[in-house]
């Protein structure tokens, strides 16, 4: 399977939070498009500490991560950030790596828009087809 990359829209979601509010208007929403590596071996959304300033968004906490390869650093948990693609959207804590310029679109919000990576075509597709955000099952 070779590389797969997908352009996405960042949101800040505080901004988001306010524009269903009536506090902020779409427009002054701070966004940012970007292209991301759909990495199935990271659990998070993965961006560098200059994307989270574009962003606005604010460090929540630190933690202790493995990264490939076996190396271990620590990263910054930032506040949620809204993650576009097509139709899909997904609402997620980035982690932060202070000098990572490339973005990872992992597992997580991968399975929350329904995704999966197609590895004969290297793409996304919809696991329930396109137009389908998948169904949820709940036992009740």
């Amino acid at each position: 399977m070779g590389e797969v990359n997908v352009e996405l829209t960042l949101k800040n979601g505080a901004d988001i939070v306010r524009v269903s509010d009536g506090t902020m208007t779409e427009q002054n929403v701070r966004s940012v498009t970007v292209t991301a590596l759909v990495d199935t071996g990271a659990m998070l959304l993965v961006i560098g500490e200059e994307l989270r300033k574009k962003l606005g968004l604010g460090t929540l906490e630190s933690r202790t991560v493995d990264l490939a390869g076996g190396l271990t650093t620590s990263c910054n948990i930032a506040e949620p950030a809204e993650i576009n693609w097509k139709n899909r959207k997904s609402l997620i804590r980035p982690m932060v790596l202070q000098d990572e310029e490339e973005v990872l679109l992992g597992v997580i919000p991968l399975e929350e828009m329904d995704l999966m990576v197609d590895p004969v075509n290297n793409t996304l597709v919809g696991i329930h087809g396109e137009d389908s955000m998948g169904k949820i099952r709940m036992r009740l």
